[in-house]
């Protein structure tokens, strides 16, 4: 069927414009262009927090080919097939949309979802030259230009401090039965799977924003989500980590909160030149040797040589050698760069979240 779509550009900071044609709602946005390398999980990764405010290049050649499903939630107002309620990014770049998805749990096709969530996307273009482009010179910010419309208002914090957007506004609690482990989840951004894992595995969690005193509540481990944005603005979280990491309850964390650790910890980090996003970053640990296929999405890491004493690099990135996660020699304090719980991507390593919490179920029975 011959379709007519409204004429669209990407127009990079450093003058560079790619042209191509509109397959998402009629509006122009700008954020930071970054690229992913998975094949599959387009609906976890854009509604995925940690992506809140960037525009998203897939570089896998043809997305919405099994479209999008209904979004349903759980008995805890979950949801079940995404990793927020919402689309998070500002914009989406791909090869070629399918408009016409063949599978059984289709509600969508990946075009009216982007229309239905007021998300520009553009398609047409080569996106092998523009990751090529954001490898060699790093991701650069960029806009999203439709035919006949205006850009969109531009929300200052979702772009200088997307943590406060993304992160729960009060305390949100998740009781479990009588006697079971408490853990606090500082919500910086937190994806839906992790919050599913924990609330099945039986703890009760009490999820609080980001900039919470959780200090002052009682509680047998702490837990320290995902989260988009610069780490050092986080600059609240890290002073209640701080005192947190004076105590011996255990601590885990995930993606950004591996980077909040580090920097409460005395550690360093800094921005890579395009980071790390997709579902097949190989992570390796450090004492076995043993590589995992891991999920991730982080534009940021930690400066292996400002770890202080008392703290080691416990995974590395197999293609560059980075840090992919920390830990304290003696304290339960463990972090990993990566996303143990998938979604989008393998679950190889959601055993590292159990082994947290039967941490914590010890720590709760030895009182």
């Amino acid at each position: 069927m011959f379709r007519k779509e409204k004429a669209a550009m990407l127009v990079l900071e450093d003058g560079t414009v790619f042209e191509g044609y509109s397959v998402g709602a009629d509006v122009s946005s700008e954020g930071e262009v970054v690229f992913s390398t998975g094949l599959v999980g387009y609906p976890q990764s854009l509604t995925d927090p940690s992506y809140c405010g960037q525009i998203l290049a897939f570089t896998y050649p043809l997305i919405g080919n099994y479209g999008v499903p209904a979004l349903k939630r759980n008995s805890h107002s979950i949801p079940l097939n995404f990793e927020s309620d919402r689309i998070q990014v500002s914009g989406v770049v791909v090869a070629e949309a399918s408009f016409e998805p063949s599978h059984h749990s289709t509600n969508l096709s990946f075009p009216e979802w982007l229309k239905q969530e007021g998300v520009p996307g553009i398609a047409g273009i080569d996106t092998r030259a523009l990751t090529r482009l954001l490898r060699e010179h790093g991701v650069m910010k960029g806009k999203i230009l439709v035919e006949g419309a205006g850009l969109a208002h531009t929300n200052l914090e979702k772009a200088d401090s997307p943590v406060k957007v993304v992160s729960v506004k009060e305390p949100i609690r998740y009781p479990a039965g009588p006697g079971a482990p408490k853990l606090v989840l500082v919500d910086c951004g937190v994806k839906a799977n992790i919050l599913r894992i924990l609330i099945d595995s039986g703890v009760d969690v009490t999820r609080v924003p980001w900039d919470y005193p959780f200090e002052t509540l009682e509680y047998d481990g702490l837990f320290l989500s995902n989260g988009p944005g610069d780490p050092k603005a986080c600059t609240r979280t890290i002073a209640h980590l701080r005192h947190a990491l004076t105590q011996k309850r255990p601590i885990f964390g995930i993606c950004l909160g591996t980077q909040l650790m580090a920097l409460a910890a005395g550690a360093d980090t800094y921005k890579l030149k395009y980071g790390h996003r997709g579902q097949n970053q190989p992570a390796i640990e450090r004492t076995s040797g043993r590589c995992y296929i891991t999920s991730q999405n982080h534009g940021y890491a930690v400066q292996e040589a400002s770890l202080p004493p008392g703290w080691e690099s416990w995974f590395t990135n197999g293609n560059d050698g980075t840090v992919e996660g920390i830990r304290a020699a003696a304290a339960p304090f463990k972090a990993v760069q990566f996303h143990p719980e998938g979604c989008p991507g393998p679950r190889d390593t959601e055993f590292l979240i159990h082994q947290f919490l039967d941490e914590v179920q010890n720590r709760r029975s030895a009182k």
